[in-house]
């Protein structure tokens, strides 16, 4: 062998074999081989803090396969990502696989194309140890810091707990905006608005430049100006201009997912990350909005063709970001002229919003002309004022409009109709309505990416783990909850007089908001009371410039630790001599019936409320807080009703019906029968009239399983299952596509997909045998498998799956231990 390329996954190797074709073999590590040890020794912190590192067991095979091809080519080119950690699994591998300056070349690229790999297989260079020395020292922190905080926090809150250097900041930032909320206390004002006639015929609204704090003001206000005359004080006509946004940087990706796709930061790095291996885009995990003179032109070829040489504007964009890398490029389609690509729908839905976005920044500025008219009367001095804006020329708009976070109200502006001043106007209606404040809205996922990016916490590379692993955690849930109803007051006027009504308003519903649990804010208050430098955000982004200084060769790795672990170990035995146990107890008062104390505290199975103590001389009552009700905002009241449950309803059919709350949250039992009630229900205002509504749905609901027919000589039937509804057909389950009505799905509807599903789970089978049909190895998503019937055997590592004979296969089926196989979906 000639020439080895070790990337990190086979996917992005498949792709990169296209281009290199014969002389080089292509290979993956599956990325990193190697970590640190698992043990409390994984880090000799008298000894320059030396790390231990381990092969993963899962991956001992494939380092020996991997040290075999090195052994047997000429020249290892390490062609792992761009960044700190692709540059660290390069590293590990030349350390773990025995590799030889001489004969090792590091090749990097933000692109898997042709032109891209050949150039960079042009300029190899060696391991950029700085990289890896910053990649290292941020292992070695986080271990550090998790390893000496977790047994604390198990001994001092709960098991099972553990604390991270970024995670317990990102979650500080939703415990402080949590409470920020529930301390809210909101005020109403009255808005004024008009509907005028113009000379002309044509309407015009505009808005009363102040409010009024209270309703008899704007009650005076409507009094005083019904019998006045309104006429046009003055008319402003402003050019004025709209910049597109720079191309897409992670965080930026992530934030315009989720608004414009509903896609959670997983997701759509996920999604990314494919459509980088594919060679699609460049590579998704970047804080630069650079894009590459080559890009430059292709995106101006691109806009000259699709729209006209006069919707192309070249930009160079620069980032606020002092820690940025410029050299680096903005996420981009890697080909201008692909206007689509992907494997499915949502990675063809973010490449479409990647493609405009990066078309959309170099494309001209969007011409715009604001009108702003005054209007008054000749009963006081208010004025009235109505603005509009008008396109002139689209320029990017034609292509693409950014999104933002704020969701207040928002008047839709447009083109206003034409006035003079001196214009007489007439009202037809002038409406005072109540309108409240509102607290500052909760994170979404997007929303805490772009504040740790404006603090400076993390990198790209960080955004995705932190988020998903707060919430892994239990220290953060990601929810959509009901609004409230509330009553406000609205007074309309017109030629015929004054009318008041009280209206009502949904408010307050969040749709896929991070709430912190009780956990995660007990433990913020912890570590807040003792490791205040650890959460503070200030040292956090500090600790981020350091990483940054490593890998600029301006600091040393081991010296930065040092310097950071002093403190913090005396801090950590200060706070192991001193710190007590907390539980969140809190006294609501006392209960008028027993007399007793009740509180709220966190138990051995979650938040609960308690009546009673053990000095009391009486047995303690306890009961769960239900979802949507927290240990701080739990009220006596709340309490009490809480003991309420379980509650019985009603009797069905003359089964009694029952409400509760459960470890897995609330349910109704009818009978010995039980049925999940959806999370955040209020059960202690959930009546009998609310279970017969929701049993009646229930009823109504498509009973599983439902046959639709033959197909094949099999009965199909459509069931439903954890991950939604399926068709069964003989040992084969189809899920059926989002959206689908399981009770209107058809026999022709399923059969295309049958057909589909055995094609697929053909081209899965590696070997089938004569002797026993039911006998196949099978690819499966962690590797080859045995399928006998209904048990899966995992193949023995160092076995080729194609090589295997009918005995050593049964012979593995037969001391294989049983084990229900999951269904494959």
């Amino acid at each position: 062998m000639k020439n080895l390329v070790i990337v990190e996954s086979p996917a992005k190797a498949k792709t990169i074999g296209k281009y290199l074709g014969a002389g080089y073999t292509v290979t993956s590590s599956m990325g990193h081989i190697r970590d640190l040890s698992r043990g409390d020794n994984a880090i000799d912190i008298k000894n320059g803090f030396k790390p231990k590192y381990e092969i993963d067991s899962d991956k001992k095979e494939l380092v020996k396969k991997l040290k075999k091809m090195a052994q047997e080519a000429e020249v290892v080119w390490l062609a792992t990502d761009e960044d700190r950690e692709g540059e660290a699994i390069s590293w590990h591998l030349f350390e773990t696989l025995g590799l030889k300056d001489e004969s090792t070349k590091r090749i990097v690229f933000n692109e898997i194309t042709k032109p891209a790999i050949l150039k960079a297989v042009e300029n190899p260079r060696k391991i950029d140890k700085y990289l890896v020395d910053a990649q290292q020292a941020r292992r070695v922190l986080d271990r550090l810091v998790g390893f000496e905080l977790s047994p604390i926090l198990w001994r001092r809150v709960s098991r099972g707990l553990s604390a991270g250097r970024v995670q317990s900041v990102a979650v500080r930032l939703i415990v402080e905006r949590e409470r920020e909320i529930n301390a809210f206390e909101s005020h109403s004002e009255f808005k004024v608005t008009a509907l005028f006639t113009t000379k002309e015929g044509k309407t015009l609204k505009a808005e009363l430049s102040r409010k009024f704090k209270t309703e008899n003001e704007a009650v005076a206000f409507l009094n005083q100006v019904q019998p006045a005359d309104f006429k046009v004080l003055n008319t402003e006509v402003k050019p004025t201009h709209r910049n597109p946004a720079p191309p897409f940087t992670t965080s930026t990706l992530q934030q315009e997912a989720s608004r414009k796709l509903g896609y959670d930061v997983s997701k759509t790095m996920s999604l990314a990350q494919r459509l980088y291996e594919n060679g699609h885009i460049t590579y998704m995990r970047t804080d630069s909005v650079n894009l590459s003179q080559l890009a430059v032109g292709a995106a101006k070829d691109q806009i000259t063709a699709m729209f006209g040489p006069e919707y192309s504007q070249t930009r160079k964009f620069s980032n606020k970001n002092e820690s940025a890398q410029e050299a680096h490029e903005a996420i981009r389609p890697t080909y201008f002229d692909k206007t689509a690509a992907g494997d499915d729908p949502q990675q063809k839905k973010l490449y479409d919003l990647i493609w405009k976005r990066a078309v959309a920044s170099q494309m001209k500025t969007a011409d715009l002309e604001k009108t702003t008219i005054s209007i008054g009367n000749s009963a006081n001095g208010e004025i009235f004022v109505a603005e509009g804006e008008v396109i002139k020329f689209d320029g990017f708009l034609r292509l693409y409009i950014e999104s933002n976070d704020d969701d207040g109200e928002k008047d839709e502006e447009g083109v206003l109709p034409r006035v003079n001043i001196n214009d007489s106007l007439n009202y037809t209606e002038i409406k005072a309505e109540e309108r409240f404040s509102r607290p500052a809205a909760r994170y979404s996922e997007a929303a805490l990416v772009k504040k740790l990016e404006e603090l400076g916490i993390g990198r790209p590379s960080t955004y995705a783990p932190t988020i998903s692993t707060i919430q892994k955690r239990g220290y953060v849930t990601s929810e959509s909850r009901d609004g409230k109803t509330r009553n406000f007051i609205s007074v309309l006027m017109n030629k015929s007089g004054i009318k008041r009504e009280v209206k009502s308003e949904n408010f307050g519903a969040e749709k896929k908001k991070l709430f912190p649990t009780d956990m995660g804010m007990l433990v913020t208050d912890f570590l807040l009371q003792h490791f205040d430098q650890i959460m503070d955000y200030g040292f956090t982004a500090s600790v981020e410039k350091e990483f940054d200084e490593i890998a600029e060769g301006n600091m040393g790795w081991q010296d930065m630790l040092q310097t950071f672990y002093d403190p913090f170990a005396a801090n950590i035995q200060r706070t192991v001599e001193t710190a007590v146990r907390v539980t969140g107890e809190r006294i609501l008062g006392q209960d008028p019936q027993s007399g007793r104390t009740v509180l709220v505290r966190l138990g051995q199975y979650g938040p609960m409320v308690q009546i009673g103590n053990r000095d009391d001389g009486q047995p303690q009552r306890f009961a769960s807080i239900p979802h949507g009700m927290t240990m701080e905002n739990v009220s006596l009241e709340d309490a009490l009703k809480l003991f309420e449950l379980p509650k019985k309803l009603m009797l069905s059919n003359g089964t009694e019906v029952t409400v509760a709350v459960g470890r897995y949250g609330p349910y109704l039992k009818v009978g010995e029968k039980f049925h999940s009630l959806p999370k955040g229900e209020d059960l202690i205002a959930f009546s009998a009239e609310d279970a017969e509504v929701f049993l009646q749905n229930l009823a109504n609901e498509p009973q599983f399983p439902m046959e639709i027919g033959e197909y094949d000589g099999q009965k199909l039937s459509i069931n439903k299952g954890r991950f939604g509804p399926y068709i069964k057909f003989g040992e084969l389950f189809v899920s059926l596509p989002n959206g689908s009505n399981p009770a209107a799905f058809t026999l022709e509807e399923a059969i295309p997909l049958i057909e589909a599903k055995k094609e697929g789970e053909k081209a899965k089978i590696i070997k089938t045998f004569d002797q026993d049909k039911t006998l196949q190895i099978v690819k499966g998503q962690y590797g080859p498998y045995i399928s006998h019937g209904k048990k899966n055997v995992k193949i023995p590592s160092g076995k080729k799956p194609e090589d295997l004979t009918y005995e050593e296969v049964m012979d593995l089926v037969k001391t294989a231990p049983d084990k229900k196989p999951a269904a494959r979906r």
